[in-house]
C-alpha cells in the first residue's frame, strides 16, 4: 500500500510492537489497527474503563497570538471570542462552501494551538502558511488521548491538576521535568483528555498511565466505532469539499458573532452558501440510521426511499455494529425533510433491507460540562 513512500512511524512504534498491536498503514503512517484484546474488547474496555491511544500521526501547529483575524478569515467559527484556556472545534471551508479540513483550535497564553487531521496535515499547513505569518509546525511531540469514565483518575493519578479541568479547557503541566500540553476533549463520545507530550518522553509517560489497571491501548479499528457511536464525522468519509458545514449538520459549531447579522458576519470562504443555508435549510443533511436486524450497512451503501425501484436518494458515509448499542448503525446525507423514525431502505447485495431515521449520537455522550 505504501509504494515507494516511507510510511512515517509515531515516537511510540515500537511499544505498539511490543504490545502485540497489528499495524496497519494510515494516512501515511504505521499505525495499530488493533491489540491481541480485538477490537470489540477495546470499544468496551474505553465505554467502561479508559483506553490509551497515540493520535501522534495528527498535525500540531502553532500560531502567533496576532493571527486570529486571519485565522477567522478561514474558518467560519469565532475565534476572537474564544477566551485562554479554551479551545473549540472548527472547519476550514473552500470558495464553494465545501468543508477543507476539521481541526481543533485552542487559545493558550501568548499563541493559538491547531491539532488537524493527519491525512489533511500537509495541505492545512500550506494552507494556512499561505494566508497567516509566522506559522509553526510541531514536530517534537506526540500526542495521546486518554479517553473513557476512568480517564481522569488514570490521568490525574500522574497529573493532579487535570481533574479540575472541564470539557474544552487546555492547560499545560508539569511531568517529571516535561511541559504536558492538555485538553479535556477526545474523539470518542466519552469523558476524556488529548495530551500533547515531548517526543522524547513519550513513551516513559504512555508506559506510566498503561501501568494503571484501568487503562488498556486501543487502535483504530476501535477507535472508529467509538466515534460512529458518538455520532462524529470523519473527515474524507462523512466530510469533505462535497459537503457544507450545514449540509453536515455542523451548524452547531457556527456561532452567532459569524452568522447574518453577527458582528463579524461571513468574510470566510463559502460564506455566501453556508449563510444562506443556514438562512433557508440544505437539500440534504447527514443523519443518523438504525437498519433493522443486526446487518451492517457500510460505507457506500445506497439509500432508497421505497423497498422497490426508483433512483438512490442518499449513501452511506460511515456504518458498521455498535458494540455498546449492540446494533447496526450507520450515517447519510439524505434529503434534509426526512424525519425521525422514517423509513428509507439500504441496498445490501442486491437486496433492499430498511432502516430507520435516527437521532444522533447512537450512543450517549459523557463529556464533563
Amino acid at each position: 500500500m505504501a509504494g515507494d513512500t516511507q510510511l512515517l512511524r509515531t515516537p511510540l512504534y515500537d511499544l505498539h510492537l511490543e504490545l502485540g498491536a497489528k499495524m496497519v498503514p494510515f494516512a501515511g503512517w504505521e499505525m495499530p489497527v488493533q491489540y491481541p484484546m480485538g477490537v470489540l474488547k477495546e470499544h468496551l474496555h474505553c465505554r467502561a474503563a479508559a483506553g490509551l491511544f497515540d493520535v501522534s500521526h495528527m498535525g500540531q501547529v502553532i500560531l502567533p497570538e496576532g493571527a486570529v483575524s486571519a485565522l477567522e478569515r478561514l474558518v467560519p467559527v469565532d475565534i476572537a471570542g474564544l477566551a485562554e484556556g479554551r479551545q473549540r472545534y472548527a472547519m476550514f471551508t473552500d470558495a464553494a462552501g465545501g468543508i477543507l479540513d476539521d481541526l481543533m483550535v485552542a487559545k493558550k497564553p501568548g499563541h493559538l494551538f491547531l491539532v488537524v487531521n493527519a491525512a489533511c496535515a500537509p495541505q492545512d499547513i500550506a494552507h494556512l502558511q499561505a494566508h497567516i505569518a509566522g506559522v509553526q509546525v510541531v514536530t517534537d511531540r506526540a500526542l495521546l488521548a486518554l479517553q473513557g469514565p476512568a480517564a481522569e483518575a488514570a490521568l490525574a493519578g500522574l497529573v493532579p491538576g487535570v481533574a479540575a479541568m472541564r470539557f474544552m479547557d487546555v492547560a499545560e503541566f508539569d511531568w517529571q521535568g516535561a511541559v504536558l500540553w492538555v485538553s479535556r476533549s477526545g474523539y470518542t463520545g466519552e469523558d476524556g483528555y488529548e495530551i500533547s507530550v515531548p517526543a522524547d518522553v513519550a513513551v516513559d509517560f504512555a508506559r506510566a498511565l498503561l501501568a494503571d489497571p484501568s487503562v488498556t491501548p486501543i487502535g483504530l479499528g476501535a477507535r472508529d466505532s467509538l466515534r460512529l457511536e458518538a455520532g462524529l464525522c470523519l473527515y474524507g468519509h462523512d466530510i469533505d469539499t462535497t459537503t457544507s458545514p450545514v449540509e453536515a449538520d455542523l451548524t452547531w459549531a457556527i456561532q452567532k458573532r459569524r452568522r447574518a447579522g453577527g458582528a463579524a458576519e461571513g468574510g470566510f470562504p463559502g460564506a455566501e452558501r453556508i449563510l444562506a443555508e443556514l438562512a433557508e435549510g440544505p437539500a440534504r443533511k447527514r443523519m443518523g440510521l438504525r437498519p433493522e436486524g443486526r446487518a451492517p450497512m457500510r460505507e457506500g451503501v445506497e439509500i432508497f426511499a421505497a423497498s422497490e425501484g426508483g433512483q438512490p436518494i442518499g449513501r452511506v458515509t460511515s456504518g458498521g455494529f455498535g458494540p455498546s448499542i449492540e446494533a447496526p448503525m450507520a450515517m447519510a446525507y439524505l434529503p434534509a425533510e426526512l424525519k425521525i423514525g422514517d423509513t428509507v431502505y439500504g441496498e445490501v447485495r442486491g437486496k433492499r433491507l430498511p432502516a430507520a431515521i435516527a437521532p444522533m449520537p447512537f450512543h450517549p455522550h459523557a463529556y464533563k460540562r
